[in-house]
């Protein structure tokens, strides 16, 4: 062998050990519902029924992919979000879920609504191996990796919530006495566990009635009546805006003003607050996690200012102080960020990892409050702050204060 050949061998050994220490491009993988153009999401929202205004955050949420998919989508890929109605009915939501994950095909379900249906679909998902995120519920139920490991919720929980309040009454009213509606499904049950817990031993002698509605029955009148002839003067509302309009406007016109609470699912002005009356609300004091957008303080935030923006263009449909407005605009700024974070392994898999390892602020979440999960806990929400409805507006009066 020439030294000649002997140089060209030793230059094609060098190139190949060259080539081999180059890592190659990692290679696209992808589950159901993913392509080089699209990823495909389900949901399912009551459009109609007796929670039909929590329609307005899916429909929040997929005008949200809708500017994204304007601004070329995500990674190349347009998002093909197919929210469907449950009407708040647990066997509509299981046929619904069904034909997502199988005849649609989805690679995830993004923010399905509701305790009871969100309860009639859990084990079939989980079985099914689909990421079930944001899910529209706080029940602690929906907090178990053990069992759901592909379950997250978005909403705080509600024993939380319901301890939260618990607290600001010993600690303002300890004398106070107590009456209670509640909507009679996991949804009233944990505000009510999370309630007595942050009472302790006081909660016997301070809740004086305790009554539940089903989300079938026309009106909570006759329960509202029956708790002011309970002698309370605190009346803690534990439902969703139907109800909570229902029963705010009836204590207002049987002359009854108690302090009232109402659960942050049932707070929003245009879907209960607005129904009641402004008078009949004014007072009352709930829980929050996200901005207001008829909070003059935000009035100069860039991230409020671009939502004003997005709601003209994109979101027409949903009025400026449903609460809901803000929350789909989260929702849908989070998939987008979690989709970021997956790169071109759109595998249902990897869609749960990321999912479970998050910790990113939101652009209309309150100052001091972000999203963190962890395999062992995938709460993304664990902070809320006390407001109060002045009459026009939610005002808050309270520091951040922790969930357990």
């Amino acid at each position: 062998m020439t030294g000649r050949n002997r140089s060209t061998l030793g230059g094609l050994a060098v190139l190949a050990l060259a080539c081999a220490a180059t890592p190659a491009p990692a290679q696209k993988q992808y589950g159901p519902g993913a392509s080089d153009t699209e990823i495909k999401i389900g949901t399912t929202t009551p459009y109609s029924g007796p929670a039909s205004a929590y329609s307005a955050g899916a429909i929040s949420t997929t005008a949200y992919f809708a500017m994204i998919n304007d601004q070329g989508g995500v990674n190349g890929r347009k998002i093909n979000y197919i929210s469907l109605d449950d009407a708040y009915s647990p066997p509509k939501t299981v046929e619904q879920i069904r034909r997502l994950i199988e005849s649609d095909e989805v690679l995830f379900l993004v923010n399905p609504v509701g305790t009871a249906t969100n309860m009639a679909v859990v084990k079939y998902i989980n079985q099914k191996k689909v990421p079930h995120l944001f899910i529209g519920t706080g029940a602690t139920v929906f907090n178990d990796p053990e069992h759901y490991p592909w379950t997250m919720s978005w909403t705080p929980h509600y024993a939380s919530e319901g301890e939260i309040y618990a607290k600001y009454i010993l600690s303002t009213k300890p004398d106070a006495r107590i009456g209670i509606l509640s909507q009679n499904d996991d949804l009233g049950r944990d505000y009510i566990l999370g309630f007595k817990r942050g009472l302790g031993d006081k909660a016997s002698s301070m809740i004086v009635s305790s009554q539940t509605y089903n989300t079938t029955d026309p009106t909570v009148d006759s329960q509202v009546v029956s708790l002011k002839a309970s002698g309370a003067d605190m009346f803690v509302i534990f439902s969703v805006p139907k109800f909570a309009a229902q029963a705010i406007r009836k204590a207002y016109d049987i002359d009854w003003h108690p302090q009232e609470f109402v659960s942050s699912v049932g707070s929003s002005i245009a879907g209960a607050i607005r129904p009641a009356g402004f008078e009949a609300a004014k007072g009352i004091i709930s829980a929050a996690y996200q901005k207001d957008p008829a909070d003059p303080q935000w009035r100069d935030d860039p991230a409020m200012k671009a939502w004003f923006v997005w709601m003209d263009k994109y979101n027409p449909r949903v009025d400026k102080s449903d609460y809901y407005g803000p929350y789909g605009y989260n929702i849908g700024y989070a998939v987008v960020q979690l989709l970021k974070n997956c790169g071109d392994n759109l595998t249902r898999e990897n869609i749960m990892k990321q999912a479970s390892h998050l910790d990113m602020e939101l652009p209309l979440l309150l100052p001091g409050i972000r999203l963190q999960t962890s395999p062992t806990d995938l709460r993304p929400i664990k902070q809320m702050r006390l407001v109060r409805f002045n009459g026009e507006r939610y005002v808050l009066f309270s520091d951040v204060i922790e969930s357990n």
